[in-house]
């Protein structure tokens, strides 16, 4: 069982509501998480609530719905906030009434990258399970909560000791909606260890 009250925020949304096993957060406009890279400029605004955890072994899951998007960037989905040049995201952001970008970013020591695939614009739901060993973290997302499928393998450099992590949703332009947060879950880790090529010796 998920317990909601362990959950703290980094900064508070426009509004919010939790219990009963569900989150909402209605976003400010420009709310964003981005650090540095092609843009040059430095974003760190977007509301985060999250838990700590020094367990090396895990995995966390959400359903994300995403109704209520209707503007370029609109976005929600799970996070691990560390500090503000450290953290990784993964979510849905919305694009136009065509298509959306499901996608990930990581951010080591003040620079982020952003990959990710367009899917059609009436998708509204979408599950991630976020899996830590040690110092190494997984992105996987589903359509169902059930099939999932790899979004992201990364390190981070400052994430080997206790960490944070959660959910977000923001507006980065001139836009507001609600973010609905269900089903949350801790479970074992779902991302085993590698069965391939082994490590180089040293």
């Amino acid at each position: 069982m998920f317990d909601l009250n362990e959950l703290k925020w980094t900064r508070n949304p426009a509004d919010c509501s939790i219990g009963e096993g569900r989150i909402t957060i209605t976003t400010k406009p420009h709310t964003d998480l981005w650090q540095r890279t092609y843009y040059h400029f430095r974003n760190d605004n977007a509301p985060v609530l999250q838990m700590e955890t020094e367990e090396k072994y895990f995995s966390f899951i959400v359903r994300t719905d995403f109704t209520g998007s209707h503007h370029r960037f609109d976005q929600c989905g799970i996070v691990m906030y560390l500090d503000s040049e450290n953290w990784l995201k993964g979510s849905v952001e919305y694009e136009n009434e065509t298509f959306q970008h499901l996608g990930s970013v990581v951010t080591n020591h003040g620079y982020s990258d952003w990959a990710t695939t367009a899917i059609p614009a009436d998708v509204k739901v979408m599950w991630y399970r976020f899996s830590r060993r040690e110092d190494d973290y997984c992105i996987e997302c589903s359509y169902d909560g059930v099939n999932f499928s790899q979004m992201r393998v990364a390190h981070m450099w400052e994430g080997a000791g206790k960490i944070r992590f959660g959910i977000y949703a923001c507006s980065p332009e001139d836009s507001s909606f609600t973010a609905v947060f269900t089903d949350l879950a801790l479970a074992e880790c779902a991302w085993k260890a590698h069965d391939g090529q082994q490590p180089d010796q040293e």
